[in-house]
């Protein structure tokens, strides 16, 4: 037993230098820290994270109303709960906030005690976390999905689709396909610039933001990365894309602006599934808007047995939906972010019915993340499929990418 002793919360800055929540937990004969992340593409049933609104201070970005739901709610109420049963620590959280979103007390709020918690009673028990969420037989590393070319909120919208990403196939450890992966990211800049297309600095997730004419262009460049590196497309390593099509959905059509035209929802489908014949394409990731249930239905039926379909906006790791989608025959895996919930027991318990229903499961980084490192233990703990956190570059993207190789390292040969 290691008893809650002190919750301290302090307003600190993310990746986009946006303020976040920040949260010490102490407890007997251990402590820790964490931080909450913050998306840019949101979906509209995600926990509501609490900002100030004051317009005069980080425009209205401020975060000290969830500061204050911390140390002037939080902290006093679980002064005394043991650290070690984290079900009941979020379930008081869970009951303390009363609402259905988290917004009274702020999701971010909520999520950094419960994360901060944890991370302490895996100090006090002198375990990592991932062995502590895990138990010992926690040991298999999930696959790196990688960032290399940003569009859409992450990219200044200079194409609809908002990440391309890499999926290394020939690795057979994770140190590996890290390797793999930076060999592609360099080609795909080499790449670039041989089109004409190289713009200065960075997206978001550290990957690429050309201005294209053609979504589909996007593919394209992929190919052109893998093959210029000395990789096999489809065979080396395989290409997933992040559509992200509930911002350009009117609940009705979908606007592609880049190319100027007006889809339904079957006619994008469409271009879906010849896509996935024409390109290595492994996984895609909100395909359709996150209402469009029908839609993804008929998409899951006619490309599904050939590509991971990834619900993100669709599910916001919320049971309700991914039951829902289960029980309708949408999508066939689900992305795991642990802020769209607000607790880490709910973000397991998601995850195990995911896994129970033969969804992949893909814990995902935030675009305004931080260097809290604590979903790459999550992802080794739980046995997630794939890690999805953007580019190898910028700091708070290789955070997890450096812990994962730590990880990997501790395993030893029990590393699969």
């Amino acid at each position: 037993m290691a008893l809650i002793r002190k919750l301290h919360a302090r307003e600190v800055l993310d990746s986009r230098g946006n303020p976040t929540v920040e949260v010490e937990a102490h407890v007997d004969n251990g402590w820790a820290r964490a931080i909450v992340p913050s998306g840019a593409s949101t979906g509209k049933a995600e926990a509501l994270e609490l900002r100030d609104g004051d317009p005069g201070r980080y425009c209205g970005k401020g975060v000290l109303k969830a500061v204050k739901s911390v140390t002037h709610e939080i902290a006093p109420t679980l002064i005394g709960f043991d650290a070690s049963d984290q079900s009941k620590v979020d379930r008081h959280l869970i009951e303390l906030d009363g609402t259905e979103n988290k917004g009274r007390l702020g999701a971010n709020a909520i999520l950094g005690v419960s994360v901060a918690v944890a991370r302490a009673a895996a100090d006090s028990a002198r375990l990592p976390l991932y062995q502590y969420l895990g138990g010992k037989l926690a040991c298999e590393l999930p696959v790196p999905m990688v960032n290399i070319l940003s569009g859409g909120l992450h990219g200044g919208e200079n194409i609809d689709f908002q990440d391309f990403l890499v999926v290394p196939l020939r690795a057979l450890r994770y140190r590996d396909a890290l390797a793999d992966i930076f060999a592609i990211y360099r080609a795909m800049k080499v790449t670039l610039q041989s089109r004409g297309l190289q713009t200065a600095g960075v997206a978001d997730e550290g990957g690429y933001a050309p201005k294209l004419s053609s979504n589909e262009i996007g593919f394209e460049l992929m190919v052109e990365a893998f093959e210029r590196a000395g990789f096999r497309p489809g065979v080396d390593a395989a290409i997933a894309v992040d559509v992200a099509s509930s911002h350009w959905w009117s609940g009705t059509r979908y606007s592609l602006k880049t190319e100027g035209v007006e889809l339904s929802s079957g006619e994008l489908t469409e271009r879906f599934r010849k896509w996935s014949t024409l390109y290595p394409i492994l996984s895609i990731e909100d395909a359709l808007g996150e209402e469009d249930w029908h839609g993804w239905r008929v998409l899951t039926e006619q490309v599904g047995c050939r590509c991971q379909l990834i619900g993100d906006d669709l599910f916001v790791t919320n049971t309700k939906r991914l039951l829902k989608g289960i029980a309708s025959g949408a999508a066939n895996a689900i992305l795991i972010k642990m802020n769209q919930v607000g607790t880490l027991t709910e973000t397991m318990e998601v995850m195990g019915i995911a896994k129970h229903h033969g969804y992949s499961t893909v814990v995902s980084a935030r675009s305004g993340e931080t260097e809290d490192s604590t979903i790459a233990d999550l992802a080794v703990a739980t046995c997630a499929s794939q890690i999805k956190v953007g580019s190898i570059t910028r700091s708070e993207r290789l955070a997890k990418y450096n812990r994962l190789l730590r990880i990997e390292e501790e395993l030893g040969a029990s590393a699969i």
